[in-house]
Formats: structure tokens, C-alpha cells, sequence
């Protein structure tokens, strides 16, 4: 079966700036795929690559089989994106607005998709209402709808919650969920970690155009040596022999760093032994916010001076 998206020995640059480094990725049909890394470090530009909104300088890119150079249509027509920035026609409707989007891929009759859209994205209410009155969480809710208007088997979101409130981050998931279930393609790119960890399935980390780290979430969190434990105490005091082990301590509530899970029994004997009773106990389990700020770091440090 051929991947959602393939992309082999990409190479970007902007004069002397080296924004994309020998990428290659490969993500198959199906699979919600998280795409990391700080600002500037070239997600945006691969993103603009596989749309065609920018050519690399080496290297190739397929969506769904089609080179986004060499059949640039059928490519196009293959993906939806939703961009960081907020882009809109101010001399619209928003169902104006689907309905010419509708037209540039050359749909009639589409009217029915498009009312579905409408109610999953909570934008039902606003569909005549011209784009300039509206909010800009309804504006992104809007660039999400257009973005899936042509029903694109591959869906790229970029920063798609970045700045929005709660109910259009729950309400774009729930959607977004729902067609991945249904078998398209998501590429997520986003600075909410706990979005990532609860949505992927696999992640690549970029740093400075390069893939620094590609494996499944899991695993990525799984690489994290040791956990922690939360504790409340009565004295609310920490025993001498566990100092060494803490973490931080605020609102009357201890961290402690264990190796694992077979460390936890000693803790407890040390507050038996120091007369300290547990009030409250909580795994503190790590998340893919620490394992990626140990790869970059990790990263950091092995750049020449």
C-alpha cells in the first residue's frame, strides 16, 4: 500500500539559511501523526512543500502517491491544510466561502458536505454571517472547514488550536477523531504537548530542519528514565532520609524522584520509621512535554561549540 506521505532527502534553503535538512518521512494511510519542534525549526516550510506553496531545493514529496511537483493536481486535491496564520476573504459568508472552495476543486452538488461541516464545527449558527463580524476562533474554525471541504484523504493541521478557546479545541477534536476513524490521514503540528500525547500515535521531533527523533508516543515517553510520586503529609514534614529525593514542594504537597516503581516501597518505609503518615499519594507518570525537552536538550549539547 503506498503511504499517505512520503518524503525523501528533503533539502530547503532560504540564501544561507539551512531550513530543512535531509528529511525523509514516510506516514501511512490512516495514522494520526504528530510533526514537533520549536519555532523556526522548519515544520512550517515542509508543510508549504508537501502544499506546494514552496519548491525544495533536493529531494522528493508524495501525497498519496502523487509527486507534488510532477502532478501537482491530483496532489493537491489529495490534501487539505489548515495554516498557523489566519487568511480569510472579508467579502463573504462563510457558506460563500465553502461553496467557492467547493469550486476550485471543480465539486457540485456538495451542499450536503458542507452542512455537515457546519454542524461539527459549531458553525452552524454562522453561515451567513460574513467572515470580516466574526471572532478569530470562528475565522480558524472556518480555515478548518475549508481545508475539508473537498474531503482530503490527508489532513494537515498547523497550530490549528494555537490561541482559541476550550470549546473549539474540544469541539475540532471531536471532528478531527472522527475522521481519522474513518480513515484519513492527520499530520498535527502543535505547541500543546498534551494534545500530541493524547492524539498521536507517532512523532517527529525537528530541530533546526533536521528529524532529531521519530519513534511511536509511547515509546518516546517510555524513554524517560524514572517517575515521581506526589505526597501529603501529616506532620507536614519531610524526612531527612528522603531530602535527597525531592523534586519541589508547593501548596503542602511533595515530589519526590523515584527510578521506579520498586523505590516507592522504600519511601514509604522511610515515613514509617520517621512517624509520617500519608494523607494523599499520587504516580506522577512521565509525558511526552519531558521527553521532548530531553531531546532537544540532548541535541544542544551534542552541537560543536
Amino acid at each position: 500500500m503506498i503511504p499517505a506521505i512520503e518524503i525523501k532527502h528533503v533539502h530547503k534553503c532560504f540564501g544561507a539559511v539551512h531550513a530543512l535538512r535531509n528529511i525523509n518521512l514516510e506516514i501511512p494511510i490512516g495514522e494520526f501523526f504528530g510533526l514537533l519542534g520549536p519555532n523556526g525549526t522548519g515544520k512550517t516550510t515542509l508543510i508549504n512543500i508537501l502544499a506546494g506553496l514552496t519548491l525544495s531545493n533536493s529531494g522528493s514529496a508524495k501525497v498519496m502517491g502523487h509527486d507534488v511537483v510532477t502532478d501537482y493536481r491530483e496532489a493537491r486535491h489529495a490534501l487539505g491544510v489548515v495554516p498557523q496564520e489566519l487568511v480569510f476573504d472579508p467579502f463573504f459568508t462563510v457558506r460563500e466561502i465553502l461553496s467557492i472552495q467547493s469550486g476550485y476543486y471543480g465539486l457540485k452538488n456538495n451542499n450536503l458536505w458542507i452542512e455537515e461541516i457546519l454542524h461539527y464545527l459549531d458553525l452552524a449558527d454562522k453561515a451567513n454571517i460574513n467572515m470580516r463580524a466574526l471572532s478569530g476562533g470562528m475565522k480558524r474554525r472556518v480555515l478548518v472547514a475549508q481545508a475539508l471541504v473537498h474531503k482530503p484523504p490527508v489532513i494537515v493541521l498547523d497550530e490549528p488550536t494555537a490561541g482559541v478557546d476550550v470549546e473549539l479545541r474540544q469541539a475540532l477534536w471531536r471532528f478531527i477523531k472522527r475522521l481519522n476513524y474513518n480513515g484519513h490521514t492527520i499530520v498535527l503540528t502543535t505547541h500543546y504537548l498534551d494534545e500530541a500525547e493524547e492524539l498521536c500515535s507517532r512523532v517527529a521531533m525537528l530541530k533546526q530542519g533536521e528529524v532529531v527523533a521519530l519513534d511511536s508516543t509511547k515509546n518516546l515517553i517510555s524513554n524517560i528514565a524514572g517517575c515521581s510520586i506526589q505526597l501529603r503529609l501529616s506532620p507536614d514534614k519531610l524526612p531527612a532520609a528522603l531530602q535527597s529525593t525531592m523534586i519541589s514542594y508547593a501548596e503542602g504537597s511533595y515530589i519526590l524522584s523515584v527510578k521506579d516503581y520498586t523505590q516507592i516501597e522504600g519511601v514509604l518505609t522511610a515515613l514509617r520509621v520517621a512517624q509520617v503518615r500519608v494523607l494523599e499519594m499520587q504516580l506522577l507518570r512521565p509525558h511526552l512535554e519531558e521527553a521532548f525537552i530531553k531531546i532537544m536538550n540532548d541535541v544542544e549539547n551534542q552541537e560543536p561549540a
